[in-house]
């Protein structure tokens, strides 16, 4: 029997995306196939390297040829990813393909931590990605990756000179924290504030990116406009906690992102200490602040709900140290594999959004 490219693509357009809900083949994520007698090899291209489906389409791959084709056929799926950009960008970051912003109505909800977390665990899949610190009045991130104010260098593009972002635990960061005195306050007006940090946005030289993550600052002013009209953002993402009071500034936030002058797409909630576990009691869920906040939220105002996030002591204490929890995902911990399941739901909204485009 000769085995045919076309009868391998005809088996493979069995097998669907379980998030898009199209096949793999009309969705031009098999590449590459390459046949030998009974052995038959090909690309799975994923649209994120985070993508948690990843063995079980693989396995659906084999599971088609073999039905669909013959069964005694040796498979060999090698599977790889390539992150979808979003449509329409903005021609002053062509090579930014996600961005992704982190708000939160109101502050001391966590929204730091969710977003530094965020980019490490995204980093972890193999994506390029980086992490811009917005929140011009506590900029967290020098703290949060422990980097000491130093001197940021220069780098010509195009006959423009662009600042180099800083790079640590495989994410590219920049932030006004590394540019001023950490032990003084930044009292500066809000066009002040707008003005720096759209010069931040675009003076920087971020090279090739898959997930752009922008650490916002709380609430709903001047700043939040300057990038949305500034950046080609793809996507938002809102952190809270499960107090009602809380969540109230979540809707409001909501509302600022689906009003038709900024009209950024929300990807999901992020529910930040959603219930306390004690570290010599790791099963045990306590809900300090309410329960299920978000979870209903999401129901309400139909939006995904992207993660739960504890409440636990080693979470500040690896943002005080530098080394955020995500990093640790090979030795999963509640928490660590709390953020890992997070960026998997990010990433795969994100999919969805830019083939829905």
């Amino acid at each position: 029997m000769q085995i045919t490219k076309t009868q391998i693509e005809m088996a493979l357009s069995h097998v669907d995306d379980p998030d898009l809900g199209q096949n793999l083949v009309h969705l031009g994520m098999i590449e590459n196939i390459a046949i030998d007698g009974l052995r038959v090899s090909f690309d799975l291209v994923l649209t994120t390297p985070a993508c948690p489906m990843r063995a079980k389409m693989s396995n659906d791959c084999v599971e088609a040829i073999h039905k669909y084709v013959d069964p005694n056929i040796e498979v060999v799926v090698n599977t790889t990813a390539r992150v979808q950009p979003a449509p329409d960008k903005n021609a002053m970051f062509p090579s930014i393909k996600n961005v992704i912003v982190v708000a939160s109505g109101k502050g001391g909800v966590g929204k730091s931590t969710v977003a530094v977390n965020l980019a490490v665990a995204l980093a972890n899949t193999g994506a390029k990605v980086g992490l811009m610190d917005a929140d011009f009045y506590g900029p967290s991130i020098p703290i949060m990756f422990d980097i000491k104010r130093q001197d940021i260098l220069g780098e010509e593009h195009d006959g423009k000179m662009y600042m180099l972002p800083f790079e640590k635990y495989n994410v590219k960061l920049m932030s006004v924290g590394f540019m001023v005195d950490p032990d003084k306050a930044v009292v500066w007006r809000g066009p002040m504030v707008s003005g720096a940090l759209k010069q931040l946005l675009t003076e920087t030289w971020w090279g090739d990116i898959d997930y752009l993550v922008v650490d916002m600052p709380p609430g709903t002013g001047d700043v939040q406009l300057t990038i949305a009209q500034t950046l080609p953002v793809t996507g938002a993402i809102i952190v809270s906690t499960p107090q009602k009071v809380a969540l109230a500034d979540v809707v409001r936030g909501v509302e600022m992102f689906q009003n038709p002058d900024i009209n950024i797409p929300v990807l999901g909630f992020v529910e930040n200490m959603a219930y306390f576990t004690p570290a010599e009691l790791p099963d045990n869920k306590y809900y300090i602040f309410g329960k299920e906040g978000c979870r209903r939220l999401s129901e309400e105002m139909n939006i995904p709900l992207l993660g739960e996030i504890p409440l636990v002591q080693s979470i500040a204490d690896s943002g005080d140290s530098g080394r955020p929890v995500a990093l640790f995902s090979e030795n999963a911990t509640p928490e660590s594999e709390a953020f890992t399941a997070f960026a998997e739901n990010v990433a795969k909204q994100l999919s969805i959004l830019n083939h829905k485009k």
